[in-house]
């Protein structure tokens, strides 16, 4: 493909126009939706780990080549207009305007997955009460998990903040409707933490919630191997005993990532796994508390950081980034 790449590259830059039609069909060819560099960025993940810079190189440099033939072009057009009849109902050259950032891309994808098997979204407030982010979930006021979260907050007595996950979404619908209940809350969150590569105070979570007769461990697992295969491409998950108050039993979710280029050594710190998320079963108080029977239902929750699965996707190494 990058010997392609390169015949490209000639073509680009020995291309000459004689009229404005010929323009607009070499920006559709190379810039149109289903155009070169379209095709090229969707072949991307299928290059080799060990090719996959070079690639990139040629690919902008590619994309490069053609917006600065068609400003060359369109400047060129422009210098030698002369008074003739214009059709002035033809449509202008379409305005370029930016991408989709990476978050939104990787968030829109995870939700899709899981609209795949019957999850919808929910939505909340950033600005949360004590009740919804802590005490709903399992985490009174004295109990020592509350350390886990430095939180941002607003006011005291009562204590208002900023929710420092998006648990409390589900805390608020299960409020208000009685199973079956599946649903992701997607969300901005916020902590009282030190920024560094690895962290922020604010970032993204989406969490997951299923709540029905019957719900088991199983049932988790399966899901989230599901998740996995569909999102990485990568099916090997193993799941490691944790703590969560709202769940028992709780796991953290491993999935293999693999160990072929330096980069892949660092963010799995040399054992090819890498931690993606964490998910439990749901605890019985949670659902007294949100006057659910948790004699008659169970259900799990997952939940994972957005950033996180976003800088594994698009090999970044700071989240500041």
């Amino acid at each position: 493909m990058i010997e392609k790449i390169e015949e490209l590259l000639i073509e680009v830059n020995g291309f000459n126009a004689t009229s404005k039609e010929e323009i607009e069909n070499f920006r559709i060819k190379y810039n149109g939706k289903k155009g070169v560099l379209n095709d090229f960025f969707e072949k991307f993940k299928e290059v080799p780990n060990d090719q996959k810079k070079e690639f990139g190189q040629k690919i902008n440099t590619l994309k490069q080549a053609v917006a600065v033939k068609l400003e060359d072009l369109k400047s060129a057009s422009a210098s030698s207009v002369v008074v003739e009849k214009e059709d002035l109902t033809r449509p202008a050259f379409p305005l370029e305007l930016g991408s989709r950032h990476p978050i939104n891309l990787v968030k829109n994808r995870i939700i899709e997955i899981f609209k795949s098997i019957g999850f919808a979204v929910a939505d909340g407030p950033e600005i949360e009460d004590d009740w919804h982010n802590f005490t709903a979930l399992n985490l009174p006021e004295y109990h020592p998990a509350r350390d886990m979260q430095d939180t941002f907050f607003i006011e005291q007595n009562p204590d208002i903040l900023l929710r420092t996950h998006t648990s409390s979404v589900q805390t608020r619908y299960m409020e208000e409707n009685q199973p079956p209940i599946r649903i992701l809350s997607p969300g901005r969150v916020f902590r009282n933490e030190a920024i560094s590569s690895r962290s922020h105070c604010i970032f993204h979570q989406i969490e997951g919630l299923y709540i029905d007769e019957n719900v088991s461990f199983a049932d988790l697992k399966q899901t989230i191997q599901f998740f996995t295969t569909e999102l990485f491409g990568k099916s090997k998950i193993r799941m490691r005993p944790s703590y969560f108050p709202f769940t028992e039993p709780s796991a953290e979710i491993d999935v293999y990532w693999g160990l072929n280029s330096e980069t892949d050594y660092r963010i799995t710190k040399g054992t090819g796994w890498l931690e993606i998320m964490g998910c439990g079963m749901v605890d019985p108080a949670v659902l007294k508390n949100v006057n659910i029977d948790s004699e008659k239902y169970s259900g799990y929750a997952f939940g994972m950081g957005i950033e996180r699965i976003t800088m594994l996707l698009y090999q970044m190494s700071d989240i500041r980034m």
